[in-house]
């Protein structure tokens, strides 16, 4: 089982790497979908483990939300690639 402190460094850093998807993707010339909804879908899950610790059914319930909608932009990330190889 994970500790409180565990699960706040956990959180954190999922945290940390949602803020930096966003600034990517706001910031950088050309967005890499793969990178950018690769690294949404990392912070959200950490955030989620944070929160087997420490619940909160509304945090809980939007990570569950972001996990779906990055998973979901890696899979139109993934068409869109496959279709430009061909």
């Amino acid at each position: 089982m994970i500790d409180g402190f565990s699960a706040n460094v956990i959180g954190i850093s999922g945290s940390i790497l949602i803020v930096v998807a966003y600034a990517y993707n706001v910031y950088a010339d050309a967005v890499n979908a793969f990178i950018y909804n690769g690294t949404n879908l990392i912070g959200a899950i950490l955030l989620t483990i944070s929160l087997m610790v420490h619940f909160n059914l509304a945090s809980f319930l939007l990570e569950i939300v972001w996990i779906i909608t990055a998973v979901g932009g890696l899979f139109k990330a993934y068409r869109n690639h496959k279709r430009q190889s061909t």
